[in-house]
């Protein structure tokens, strides 16, 4: 009789451990607190307006076509997910943009716009995160970390690599001009961290759009969210919706079984969560009598990612000229970026990112209509900020800011509207602090050092998503599953 695994969360990495050990023959349930799945990446519709709750840019979408291909069938009878041209945009306080994409002649032209001198260091950059890629994505991303031993063996080449440098510091080797360090060091909020503290290991993202481009599928990320449900209806694997896991039973060193709703008990053989890590150890597990005292340090010690303000709205009037990928930087970048992860508080300098899926995708919103959310990295709840106080004016900060700048006379064209706070993703996506990401990856907390994929504490429960290896972003939460595919023969 197949052995019972149950998944508690069904965010991208919940849905592809599912698919990867389905396919090894386990009898899987999944089970999620919403009435619907995709953890992070769930849909929102108000009106005629679609709107991802979350994740938006698709890279290395060969992750999702494995799963289908698990079990011999084609992502594109499910799915269309399409190449984007241009990238990003990068608006900065000033008025100047840079267009950010693969072809490389453009590239040039936009490097050279704010420095001819950096264009030759640009390329030196782009080689040596393709070395830092072949180590830390292809061959560690699908890796365990869960052996000491394994993580010493690779230190030396961790070094070579220079990952004791930060993003920032890495691309200042090679790039002079102020402007493009925010271009090219940015890519660490993507995944909840501060460029300043990030490991230069994260540097491997800059090479990974360019190996696969950046992507989006056609009806929203949300589309990939119901091809994987669909696939999941196809074989046979249960899903368990509205139903929120409030305990996971354990005894000495095993986890037995789940609660849910405070009353039904399931038993299982393995717990597979897609949950944040720190806040399953935290408040889901009971009973702590078999916690050591270096795990308590390990969980004391901890970093949180920021936290995040998702302002989503429609427009009644189109913006045609704003790219599907915007971010916008404003006059400080280091000093700000200490305000939201050291010094926790909310300032009126913010940088946002943008999404306006309509560009590509016009079945977004109605007819000569825009669908848009901004994304403006906060402090998390660490800050104590109270968000019911705070939120409506902030929402008018943003849309403030927006109307000067990319998006003039928005504040008159808004006809649906609402935001969610760092007080979301504690209450309903159960991470700890209310973190965008869970915890930050410095390299103190990366590979080893982060939440183990296998548990330190349960030997039958095991970790994927944002809070374990590899860490947050698509690729990251995808190559987590493939983690799985190791420790489950």
């Amino acid at each position: 009789m197949a052995k019972k695994i149950i998944v508690i969360g069904s965010g991208f990495g919940g849905l592809a451990a599912a698919l990867r050990l389905k396919a090894k023959g386990y009898d899987i349930t999944i089970v999620e607190k919403h009435p619907d799945l995709g953890g992070r990446a769930r849909v929102f519709k108000k009106g005629s307006f679609t709107y991802d709750g979350g994740p938006t840019v698709i890279t290395a979408p060969y992750l999702f076509a494995e799963l289908f291909e698990l079990f011999n069938k084609n992502i594109s009878d499910y799915v269309d997910i399409v190449p984007l041209d241009l990238w990003y945009r990068f608006v900065f306080s000033n008025g100047q943009t840079f267009d950010y994409s693969g072809n490389e002649k453009l590239m040039e032209k936009e490097v050279k716009k704010f420095s001819d001198n950096d264009f030759k260091g640009y390329h030196n950059l782009v080689n040596f995160t393709e070395k830092i890629f072949n180590k830390g994505f292809t061959d560690l991303s699908d890796k365990p970390f869960n052996n000491f031993t394994f993580m010493l063996k690779q230190v030396p080449s961790l070094l070579s690599l220079k990952s004791y440098k930060s993003v920032y510091q890495l691309v200042s080797n090679y790039i002079s001009n102020e402007k493009l360090r925010r271009v090219f060091s940015m890519h660490p909020l993507l995944v909840g961290g501060n460029p300043f503290t990030t490991t230069s290991i994260y540097t491997l993202i800059l090479f990974l759009e360019k190996k696969w481009g950046i992507h989006y599928s056609m009806g929203g990320t949300g589309n990939v969210v119901a091809a994987l449900e669909k696939l999941m209806k196809e074989e046979k694997i249960k899903i368990l919706k509205s139903a929120e896991v409030t305990e996971i039973i354990s005894k000495n060193n095993k986890v037995e079984g789940i609660k849910i709703n405070n009353h039904e008990k399931i038993d299982c053989d393995y717990i597979i969560c897609n949950s944040d890590p720190p806040n399953v150890y935290q408040n889901l597990i009971k009973s702590k009598n078999n916690y050591n005292f270096l795990f308590k340090q390990k969980m004391k010690r901890m970093d949180y990612s920021m936290g995040l303000f998702v302002y989503y709205f429609g427009s009644k009037k189109q913006y045609k000229d704003v790219a599907h990928h915007t971010i916008y930087f404003g006059d400080s970048y280091e000093k700000h970026l200490d305000k939201i992860f050291e010094e926790k508080i909310l300032s009126e300098d913010i940088s946002y990112y943008l999404h306006r899926p309509s560009a590509t995708d016009p079945s977004m919103a109605p007819n000569g209509q825009d669908a848009f959310y901004v994304l403006v990295p906060v402090p998390n709840n660490l800050s104590n900020i109270n968000w019911s106080n705070e939120g409506e004016k902030f929402k008018n900060l943003i849309l403030d800011k927006m109307d000067k700048s990319i998006l003039p006379g928005i504040k008159e064209n808004v006809v649906s509207d609402f935001y969610l706070t760092p007080d979301y993703f504690e209450k309903d996506l159960a991470t700890l602090h209310g973190s965008g990401f869970s915890i930050q990856p410095k390299f103190s907390q990366s590979a080893y050092f982060r939440f183990h994929n296998q548990s330190e504490i349960f030997n039958n429960l095991y970790f994927v998503g944002a809070g374990t290896h590899p860490g947050a972003g698509m690729p990251g939460v995808l190559s987590s599953a493939k983690v799985l595919d190791r420790l489950f023969k």
